[in-house]
């Protein structure tokens, strides 16, 4: 399948038509199932670099664009192709910008170096042992490693504090695996450990810069060279400065591609699992309960172990239901009472186990959850099941899984699907959230009309600007946030932080709401800036899971009293049309403003602040004792 996939990209490429073509390439790739093959994904990345950006996207203007700068201690054009190729699988451009051999430090911090107003999304700056090893003299200690490590994490972080200051985008490094030949230069083993101390103290020490510096992400190299092998080829390590083998880059590549697609929102929230040969060893409908396993041979181990990985993923906020060809009742009872399962029936949001397609429980577990399919990761063991859903649900990523149960976890893991920047509270606790929204769901339905819905709802909100420790939340809002993202834009955490600090009349708010089933924490966010006599509102964004409940217009209405309040005498404010965002087009005009004028992508709408509408008389203020302030 991967030659048939070349092929198909060569023949369209040699007849001109690769970038009429690129919105198929995701699936072209997807369907053959290359993502384990580097040579094959390192040709077609190939193939794929020598697209025209300009000419894919006049033919396909939604197609999302992701600029990375690239730069480093030594040779990186290498990882061009591999990274092209994996953000084709998902769907995503890149345009890549090339720094100077060896002159990172230049590259990322100086006003007029190479990346300058290059607009970069993306900071890729590969670091070899050079980056420390450079700094030792010729007859060395271990003592003088430490020296080299310490001024090279000096030099770090004040590369990592001037690229923030001078790009919004997110830098990327890596910590440094050791070189043999290096180690094994000290002829006694009590110095080579001391060497070593001291190499992972300095990635250790990297590692933790990125809790500090917003913006900064490190990628550890350690488990993709425990799994990948060697770190470079000698013979080009020593002629061509390519102290990274291709094997290596590929690895890295594939992580830089899921930070990528994290950054632009892509993250999936729910993972849909089938039940036999995927969370258990067996066919309940033929075996029965006692006929299927989890633990107790070496196959049914390596389904328990699968299962750990999978509540592993649950703490951390991802969403778990069942999407099964069995009776329900039995499925749930198994789940329930079998000593084998680690992972029980509560454990689900949602379980569809019947005998319809799988397509349509993956329609339904998204509406019942209030999710795009785009949201969704769906696991089968069955070829053919995956098949139908990449046909019928496109949107939705598809893991195959094999006969061999002990590849489970990786293949699971692989890709990053639910791969993010940071992880907040709010992440960790959404199964609960999803659960009071069961609860919300039942009241709709005992509920007449809405407006009785929402009065027996009992919304309370708070809107302020964010506090510091929501700072990654909010960012993280800006990211996925899809259907109510009025101008598509989405922030870093270094953008939060630099707009949070007022510069330059920046404005942050956040609104926080709850109900009588909980706390549903920071759901919404607005940007804007102050302009002379005029506020800009940016952006405005809402969580999908509270749309309609008229918090949106409680954020929208505080921002226009603090503008009346503060002097101002107009609020101006964008909507630029996404694919996703139609829904939300005419909020500005509920709310009063008039448009101003339109052209294509943007249309741009005007408040003169003297009514201002009423905050809706369902909702209620709640105090803020933190300091934020109130609607």
């Amino acid at each position: 399948m991967e030659t048939n996939a070349l092929d198909q990209l060569r023949e369209l490429r040699a007849q001109g038509g690769l970038e009429a073509a690129y919105d198929s390439v995701a699936a072209l790739l997807g369907r053959a199932e290359i993502e384990d093959d580097a040579v094959a994904l390192r040709r077609v990345g190939r193939l794929l670099a020598g697209v025209d950006p300009r000419r894919v996207l006049a033919r396909h203007p939604a197609t999302p664009v992701v600029t990375v700068a690239i730069t480093g201690q030594s040779t990186v054009a290498p990882v061009v192709d591999p990274l092209t190729a994996e953000l084709a699988r998902h769907g995503i451009l890149l345009r890549p910008v090339l720094g100077d051999h060896g002159a990172y430090v230049h590259d990322l911090t100086d006003p007029a170096g190479r990346f300058a107003g290059a607009g970069h999304d993306l900071a890729l700056c590969l670091l070899d042992a050079e980056t420390v090893l450079a700094r030792v003299p010729e007859v060395w200690r271990p003592e003088d490693v430490e020296r080299a490590a310490d001024e090279a994490l000096r030099l770090l972080a004040d590369v990592a504090a001037a690229h923030a200051a001078l790009s919004g985008g997110t830098l990327v490094l890596n910590t440094v695996p050791l070189p043999r030949s290096w180690s094994h230069q000290l002829v006694d083993h009590r110095s080579r450990a001391e060497l070593g101390s001291v190499w992972r103290d300095f990635n250790s020490r990297l590692l933790r810069m990125s809790a500090t510096a917003p913006g900064l992400v490190v990628i550890d190299l350690d488990p993709l060279v425990a799994e990948g092998g060697p770190v470079h080829d000698l013979r080009l390590a020593h002629y061509a400065g390519a102290r990274l083998g291709t094997p290596l880059l590929a690895a890295y590549a594939r992580e830089a591609a899921h930070l990528a697609r994290s950054l632009r929102g892509a993250t999936r929230k729910c993972l849909v699992l089938d039940l036999d040969h995927t969370l258990w060893d067996g066919v309940l409908a033929e075996d029965g309960p006692d006929g299927v396993a989890a633990a107790g041979t070496d196959r049914g181990e390596a389904f328990g172990a699968f299962q750990r990985v999978v509540k592993q993923l649950a703490s951390q906020g991802v969403l778990l239901a069942v999407s099964s060809k069995n009776d329900r009742d039995e499925a749930v009872a198994t789940l329930r009472d079998h000593p084998d399962m680690r992972l029980r029936d509560g454990d689900f949001v949602r379980i569809d186990a019947d005998w319809e397609p799988k397509d349509g429980h993956l329609l339904d577990i998204a509406g019942h959850l209030g999710l795009g399919t785009d949201a969704l990761v769906f696991v089968d063991d069955s070829a053919a099941e995956c098949a139908r859903v990449r046909r019928a649900v496109p949107e939705a990523a598809v893991v195959r899984l094999d006969d061999e149960p002990a590849a489970h976890v990786s293949r699971l893991l692989r890709d990053g699907w639910f791969d993010r920047v940071s992880l907040t509270e709010d992440d960790r606790d959404r199964n609960r959230r999803y659960r009071a929204e069961e609860g919300r769901r039942e009241l709709r339905l005992r509920t007449g009309a809405a407006e009785d819905f929402l009065r027996d709802l009992g919304i309370e909100v708070e809107v302020g600007p964010p506090h510091r420790h929501e700072q990654a939340r909010f960012a993280q809002l800006t990211q996925r946030t899809n259907r109510f993202n009025l101008a598509g834009r989405r922030m870093t955490e270094a953008e939060v932080s630099a707009a949070a600090s007022g510069h330059d009349g920046k404005l942050l708010l956040a609104v926080r709401s709850a109900d009588r089933f909980g706390d549903s924490g920071l759901v919404g966010a607005l940007l804007a800036r102050r302009t002379g006599d005029a506020l800009d509102v940016e952006n405005v964004w809402l969580s999908c899971r509270v749309l309609a409940r008229g918090i949106e217009q409680a954020l929208l209405g505080h921002a226009l009293e603090l503008a009346r309040a503060s002097g101002c005498t107009e609020v101006r404010a964008r909507y630029v049309p996404t694919p996703k965002n139609g829904r939300a087009a005419d909020f500005y005009p509920s709310m009063g403003f008039a448009e101003v004028f339109r052209r294509p992508g943007e249309t741009v709408f005007a408040h003169d602040l003297i009514m201002i509408p009423a905050m809706p008389a369902h909702l209620r203020t709640r105090s803020n004792p933190a300091g934020g302030g109130a609607a």
